[in-house]
């Protein structure tokens, strides 16, 4: 959890490192914020009663304060807010409606026909958030906006570059357009990092300070925490965890090199190597049918792999996994990845890391699209 300062020149901030404590909570109060924040009593009251004075924030209940009077607990009103999260990937556009405790309130999904020129696909995507909108009652004035998770790389502008698997679509600036035939502000980011933001906002590592999110999907991908602010990189493409080598002379992968963990562990490599559907194999793994749960456990070892370079370079909390490349074996990989992080990490005699599945790992990308927008919104942040 973040820390704020008393001082009169970042109220902002502290507002925001408040609202973080709330949100990150299931329940809270003053108290316990100021506490966690270090932040002054005072501070905290002042801030308390401009949220709900704003309605981002309700009393809901109190508890024993141990002598005195009871606590009264602090909770974000998830409708407060919403904000429309769309997930492009090659195949599908999926579309949800979070409210601002990052919760699915409404889910679509629409193929993506082959051929179509990437402004129509975009005005698919603009007429899928208008759609849910209008499905679910929401009007444009509860709208903080969209939040587009697309494949990279992107540039800080939003203009899509080379998309390896997306032909055509190179200098396409899906941003703008997104922006303007949806008719709301836009928020864009690489999927994987889109699904790491997710799972800040409404997963398991919402009170994490440092931890990586391993994306499974079509390509795999990946997201990092560290400190509490997501780490992007110079050209904001980091954490391309599919590009780490784990088989020298393995298959070519189209980045230029060989072997490279989404060559070798990507749903169309598992087919390949199967003669199988992708879904088919996990759920065979899931049932424990032999061969499928060994191709399950040689992709999940080489995905083990490159998790034990992550946890040695960064020295994460924690290490989630996500994506709909999980399917009905999410399990299998956890644990094959959780022994490999036990076991082999330099630092293991130190402390553990954690390995878990995402619980929302089926709508990884598209709920962390929706949390771009409130993790923009709301995350505290000093400095530009």
């Amino acid at each position: 959890m973040r820390l704020g300062t008393n001082l009169p020149e970042v109220g902002s901030y502290n507002r925001a490192v408040v609202l973080e404590s709330i949100q990150a909570s299931d329940g809270i109060s003053r108290v316990q914020i100021a506490a966690r924040t270090r932040l002054t009593a005072q501070t905290v009251s002042v801030i308390v009663r401009r949220l709900l004075e704003e309605g981002l924030v309700v009393e809901d209940g109190s508890e024993p304060s141990g002598g005195g009077k009871p606590r009264t607990i602090l909770r974000v009103d998830p409708a407060a807010g919403y904000a429309v999260g769309v997930h492009f990937d090659p195949k599908e556009i999926s579309c949800v409606l979070a409210d601002l405790a990052g919760r699915p309130v409404a889910r679509s999904r629409l193929p993506v026909r082959a051929g179509l020129r990437p402004e129509s696909v975009v005005r698919q995507m603009a007429r899928a958030a208008r759609r849910i909108l209008r499905e679910a009652r929401v009007p444009d004035g509860k709208v903080l906006g969209v939040g587009l998770a697309c494949p990279g790389p992107l540039d800080a502008d939003g203009v899509m570059i080379s998309p390896p698997r997306l032909p055509g679509w190179d200098q396409v600036p899906i941003k703008a357009l997104l922006c303007r035939h949806a008719g709301f502000p836009v928020t864009v980011d690489n999927d994987a990092t889109a699904a790491a933001i997710g799972e800040r906002w409404a997963g398991t590592a919402r009170a994490t300070p440092s931890f990586a999110y391993l994306y499974l999907g079509t390509g795999i991908g990946g997201g990092i925490f560290l400190d509490d602010q997501v780490y992007r990189g110079r050209s904001l493409n980091a954490a391309e965890f599919g590009h780490i080598t784990v088989e020298p002379d393995g298959p070519e992968c189209y980045c230029g090199n060989r072997g490279c963990v989404e060559a070798v562990c990507c749903p169309s490599a598992i087919e390949a190597a199967t003669g199988l559907p992708h879904a088919d194999v996990c759920a065979a793994a899931a049932r424990g049918e032999p061969a499928a749960r060994r191709a399950i456990e040689h992709v999940a070892g080489r995905l083990a792999d490159a998790a034990v370079s992550v946890v040695n370079m960064l020295d994460i909390d924690l290490l989630v996994l996500g994506g709909p490349a999980l399917g009905a074996a999410g399990e299998i990989y956890r644990e094959v990845i959780a022994r490999a992080v036990a076991d082999r990490p330099l630092a293991r005699r130190l402390h553990a890391v954690r390995v878990e599945t995402s619980p929302i790992a089926d709508d990884a990308a598209a709920i962390g699209a929706a949390s771009l927008v409130f993790h923009a919104t709301y995350a505290p942040r000093l400095g530009g």
